[in-house]
């Protein structure tokens, strides 16, 4: 799972925009529900989106495999004076029956993760029994088509064709990523787990795409961010979401 494995870094990271996300859909289901939020958060290892969840006022559990991670988070959220609002515990997807003990959430995040466990559903199934009936779930993962186009800009056709054909959207034996997924791939796979409401959208469409050179200000992220923003946003320009090297879903269980 993420947060100790570099290679995450280079895959679906938590863009500040998918952050102020999650942020907006707290706010909407602790208004709907009058209370602060139970959280779930798989794979969240040093707390880039628990901890402002837990500023906020929601109580905020944290699972992931990596110890070192989970020191961070604890160390993270004394700084914050957060330690009330924030529990970390190791372990993945598999033990999330016993670390909840049947306890329900309201608001599950897997940013990250997806593209690293063993079994995609397996893991979304769990996540479902883990939401209350009416929960949300906010999901990242990084994106097939998005590497395809990269790999062909790039001159690195071979790879970019291998990354559109592989069941796994890998582009090699040494691709870091395990795996990468498209939109009819995870809806299908959210269904399967009895997810609905289903919105995906892309980030980061362009920003992978520009060399690094160029961005070299808070002025251009906030200039690509706000292209992105408009490219999905126009009429007849849903499609571009599928672009985005990341995909951010929201879903609601079912």
């Amino acid at each position: 799972m993420p947060d100790d494995q570099p290679r995450q870094r280079r895959g679906a990271a938590r863009p500040s925009a998918v952050v102020s996300a999650v942020g907006r859909i707290a706010d909407e289901c602790g208004t709907r529900l009058g209370r602060p939020l139970e959280v779930l958060d798989l794979g969240g290892g040093t707390g880039g989106v628990a901890v402002p969840l837990a500023e906020a006022g929601h109580r905020v559990t944290v699972v992931d495999p990596s110890p070192d991670a989970l020191a961070s988070l604890a160390r993270r959220a004394r700084e914050a004076g957060i330690v009330d609002r924030v529990i970390g515990v190791q372990g993945d997807g598999d033990s999330l029956d016993g670390i909840l003990a049947g306890r329900h959430v309201d608001l599950a995040c897997c940013h990250g993760t997806l593209e690293f466990v063993d079994d995609p559903a397996a893991t979304l199934r769990a996540i479902a029994q883990a939401l209350g009936q009416g929960g949300v779930l906010s999901l990242l993962v990084s994106g097939r088509l998005a590497v395809v186009f990269a790999k062909a800009i790039a001159g690195e056709f071979a790879q970019a064709r291998a990354a559109l054909v592989d069941p796994s959207g890998r582009w090699g034996s040494t691709d870091p990523l395990p795996r990468r997924f498209d939109v009819e791939q995870l809806e299908t796979l959210l269904a399967d787990a009895g997810f609905t409401d289903v919105v995906v959208r892309g980030t980061n469409i362009l920003g992978h795409l520009v060399p690094a050179s160029l961005i070299d200000s808070e002025a251009d992220r906030a200039a690509l961010a706000e292209l992105d923003d408009l490219l999905v946003s126009g009429p007849g320009r849903e499609f571009l979401r599928t672009l985005g090297n990341a995909l951010h879903v929201v879903a609601r269980r079912d």
